[in-house]
């Protein structure tokens, strides 16, 4: 599985290919086989919030062939027969969703049927009827390894290079200590650094990032 970091935007679709990897490649390589069409059984997600798990459910539906996609509030009978069914955010399953989900893994040898599941805990502590907990528990199960520190400041250092950026070391050791940690965030910084250096022709060190907070910029 290649990590790419080349033409990363905010508004790109989800794909795997733009997913940052970190300590997730055995999750990325499950994913990738997924959606080749190789067996791989039931598979969950679990980790923090801002890891990423609806990133990587939209981009397996977005990738593979007879894939859907639903959120919690959209799990209702007559659950869809794709051959893969994505279905997020599995802690906010009420009862009758939850019965539903049961019920698609009874079904799924019958219909040729893979799920992929994503939730914020491990099968176990999942606050969710018995029977589907353990369910879920037999499924191949990845925590979603955050980004470290290093990893943010590397991916941020390559991004600014590829735009013809020189990005002030200060400013990355402030944004570590000060900013939001997810990537979505430091890359809004990074748009917004990037449009305030060209438009006022000035490098991008700490005093522009405080004077792009001092008129509003939320990092």
């Amino acid at each position: 599985m290649k990590q790419l970091v080349l033409d990363i935007r905010l508004d790109a679709p989800p794909r795997l290919g733009n997913y940052f990897i970190g300590d997730n490649r055995p999750l990325l390589a499950a994913l990738d086989a997924l959606v080749r069409g190789e067996p791989t059984g039931h598979l969950y997600l679990w980790g923090q919030p801002a890891t990423g798990k609806s990133h990587l459910l939209r981009a397996v539906a977005a990738e593979a062939a007879d894939t859907g996609y639903l959120g919690a509030a959209e799990v209702a009978e007559p659950l869809p027969a794709h051959r893969i069914l994505a279905i997020d955010d599995i802690e906010h399953l009420d009862d009758a969703a939850a019965i539903a989900v049961f019920n698609a893994f009874n079904r799924a040898a019958a219909q040729g049927q893979t799920l992929l599941l994503a939730g914020d805990a491990p099968p176990r502590e999942l606050k969710l009827r018995e029977d589907l907990r353990t369910r879920i528990g037999q499924c191949l199960a990845f925590e979603i390894q955050p980004l470290t520190d290093a990893a943010r400041s590397a991916i941020l250092s390559t991004l600014a290079t590829q735009r013809g950026l020189r990005l002030d070391g200060d400013v990355i050791g402030y944004l570590m200590r000060h900013g939001r940690r997810d990537m979505p965030s430091m890359l809004h910084t990074l748009d917004a650094l990037d449009r305030a250096s060209l438009e006022h022709k000035r490098a991008i060190t700490l005093p522009l990032l405080r004077d792009l907070m001092r008129t509003g910029l939320d990092i």
